[in-house]
């Protein structure tokens, strides 16, 4: 294991995990073609050896196939990795269109799903993707109450839900982990989320802290599969505005001797130590540089300095679609 990577707690669990974990949404789908399985198979394997134990997937990655690369890369080391899975977005095979699941019948079915399809007896932080708003909270929660008492689960999470929602599913049982979309250019959790999370000890895991590219070096491509293209930040003059706030930004992590990337990660990491954020690659370089981003000190006056960039610059643009923004802070 990596010398600088301290294991943090999961909150209200004993498991213990990275400071930042590995996203694999992108080695399945979303953001261009689907990478080469030997690829992604080394990238894991690689991100473990560093120190990285936190990985997290869904069922709805490439259809099952996210889970399927988990379970071909740990085959042999399953007891090293920390595997967060979610259930929830119930997708039609190939279409973006989805619909909303939280009914008890069909966390107790998606979860053998996916411990089938992960090669595993356990899954080690279960999340509700997205919020049923059909369903009440207390019957989803109630159902992977079960599956935690049967050892087919180790804890549970739920993802981009509101704080009233956080209360009521805590109440039924407690709660490791809260992940939302955060970074920079898209702060909504600290309205209510983060002060929330801390309350109850439960871990925030933010998704996407560089904000899928736009605090990085990355450029837009016309590749179809890539997602990113139909999204309103990444779109005409919304993503020009978007990218002047990131060289603003750039300005200060040249002055720190860091990529903007990193210092993306180390500003959501200093806004509090249950933060556990999960930044997605499929290039080791990027991995290796993301990790490197953990040593990256904020100062006080690095802190201000950014705050005024960022309260000085509206963010333009949704974070999705009309038909992504399905199930946000419900």
């Amino acid at each position: 294991m990596s010398a600088q990577i301290t294991l943090k707690k999961l909150g209200n669990s004993e498991i213990k995990i990275s400071p930042i974990g590995l996203g694999c949404m992108g080695l399945s789908e979303f953001y261009g073609e689907s990478t080469p399985e030997e690829a992604g198979v080394n990238l894991i394997l690689h991100a473990l050896d560093q120190g990285i134990n936190f990985f997290d997937t869904a069922d709805m990655y490439g259809a099952g196939h996210n889970e399927k690369l988990l379970a071909k890369a740990f085959n042999g080391r399953r007891e090293d990795a920390v595997i967060a899975t979610k259930f929830g977005i119930v997708r039609e095979k190939g279409e973006y269109a989805r619909t909303i699941s939280g009914k008890p019948e069909y966390v107790r079915k998606s979860c053998h799903d996916s411990l089938r399809r992960l090669g595993t007896d356990y899954i080690d932080l279960y999340y509700i993707h997205r919020v049923d708003t059909t369903t009440p909270i207390e019957d989803t929660i109630g159902e992977m109450s079960r599956l935690v008492e049967e050892g087919k689960i180790r804890a549970i999470g739920i993802s981009e839900a509101s704080a009233e929602t956080l209360r009521r599913a805590h109440a039924v049982h407690p709660l490791s982990a809260l992940q939302s979309e955060y970074s920079m250019l898209t702060r909504d959790p600290e309205e209510e989320i983060l002060a929330l999370t801390r309350e109850l000890g439960i871990s925030f895991v933010p998704y996407s802290p560089i904000c899928r590219g736009l605090l990085s070096n990355w450029a837009p491509s016309k590749d179809n599969s890539d997602f990113r293209n139909q999204l309103p930040r990444f779109k005409g003059e919304a993503y020009a505005k978007n990218k002047s706030i990131a060289a603003a930004l750039g300005e200060i992590a040249e002055k720190k001797n860091c990529t903007l990337a990193q210092l993306s990660l180390a500003w959501v990491c200093a806004q509090g130590d249950n933060i556990i954020p999960i930044p997605g690659t499929t290039k080791i370089k990027n991995l290796d540089s993301n990790i490197k981003a953990t040593q990256v000190l904020l100062s006080s006056e690095d802190l201000a300095a950014i705050e005024k960039i960022l309260t000085t610059n509206k963010v333009q643009g949704n974070r999705y679609t009309d038909e992504g923004m399905k199930g946000l802070n419900s």
